[in-house]
């Protein structure tokens, strides 16, 4: 029973996108520090957290067709290791989990509101906009809101650079997390705008956007440490 717990667990974590999802809970706990405590900036870690799974969870259980015609064996649904059912009964869950720790915590009512924004933005992404020439907007959209829920949660703006620099890394991380698929992806008829301008040009503009905001940050991140 414990082996199917574990099993069951790691592959849920697997297809949550693990990485990038303790990646943005990392970011969102650090930003929050700026404004809240270290409890209360754990709180809404955790919340985004939750929208976080929901994001994964749809895009593992959403491209599961094209990933088992592409053979996929790092993805647990493609491995029936998990089943598209218990998926979406998790989903679901993850999706109650978001909603009443993001209510509850100083995110409170609107920065709630701006965070199911950003999951129903990069939901948008996983049902179509991922095969279209506008499938960067949902990551700067989702990532811009992100610095966006934190702060109005407190009752002030952040600088605008801030959800800029969330902006440009997003965009770079879409450009550059494609490439590994790209020959998959044209195969499948998956246009999204970093297959329809090719591997060198996707590189390029990540690497600007990369650049980019290493320098937004260079200047105007120490006076966010002042403030």
């Amino acid at each position: 029973m414990l082996k199917k717990i574990l099993r069951t667990t790691t592959a849920l974590l697997d297809a949550s996108h693990l990485i990038p999802t303790l990646l943005v809970t990392s970011i969102t706990f650090l930003i929050s520090l700026i404004q809240f405590s270290p409890l209360q900036s754990a709180q809404i870690a955790i919340a985004i957290f939750a929208g976080q799974l929901v994001v994964g969870w749809s895009n593992d259980l959403i491209d599961y067709p094209l990933d088992f015609e592409a053979s996929r064996t790092n993805k647990p649904l493609v491995v029936n290791k998990i089943t598209q059912s218990f998926l979406r009964k998790s989903i679901f869950i993850a999706l109650v989990f978001a909603f009443v720790f993001s209510l509850f915590s100083p995110l409170g009512l609107i920065g709630t509101l701006v965070h199911f924004l950003g999951i129903f933005s990069a939901t948008l992404y996983n049902l179509k906009l991922k095969a279209t020439a506008f499938s960067p907007l949902p990551y700067v959209f989702s990532f811009a809101l992100l610095p966006l829920a934190i702060y109005l949660a407190a009752g002030e703006l952040p600088p605008a650079w801030l959800p800029i620099a969330f902006a440009l890394f997003a965009t770079a991380f879409h450009f550059l997390n494609v490439l590994k698929d790209l020959s998959w992806d044209l195969t499948q008829n998956v246009h999204g705008l970093p297959q329809q301008i090719g591997r060198k040009n996707s590189i390029f503009i990540a690497a600007g956007c990369i650049t980019m905001g290493f320098i937004i940050i260079i200047f105007y991140a120490p006076s966010l440490l002042e403030s």
